[in-house]
């Protein structure tokens, strides 16, 4: 991405918290959620927050946010492995992710609950 087209996707952060401060109720609850949940665990993220400054939600968010993305066909490139998807959080435990987070993740991908089944509507 152009240096343009990449201040204009960090723009969809903003963007989520408008939407939801007009819906207004419950949904206000996750504002923070959303608001930095590109924030990395060493403060290189979005906003300067780290570690566990950032909330625990967005540490959550942020690693299954990133391994979806990962392992999904984007139009600039195909989808990877879960295997090389897990080995890339992994590698960025302690920077730009929680390495508790990761730890639950890696938990979770050795029992295989990190398939979503399809579902059919």
């Amino acid at each position: 991405m152009t240096r343009e087209e990449f201040d204009g996707m960090k723009k969809h952060v903003e963007m989520g918290t408008d939407i939801l401060e007009s819906v207004g109720g419950p949904m206000g609850r996750i504002i923070p959620l959303i608001l930095s949940h590109h924030d990395k665990y060493d403060g290189s993220g979005y906003h300067p927050e780290t570690g566990k400054k950032i909330p625990l939600g967005s540490r959550i968010i942020t690693v299954a946010d990133v391994y979806d993305a990962l392992v999904s066909d984007r139009p600039y490139r195909k989808a990877m492995s879960p295997f090389e998807a897990k080995d890339i959080l992994l590698k960025g435990s302690g920077t730009e992710f929680d390495p508790t987070m990761v730890d639950a993740f890696l938990k979770a991908f050795r029992k295989g609950e990190m398939e979503v089944p399809h579902v059919l509507i």
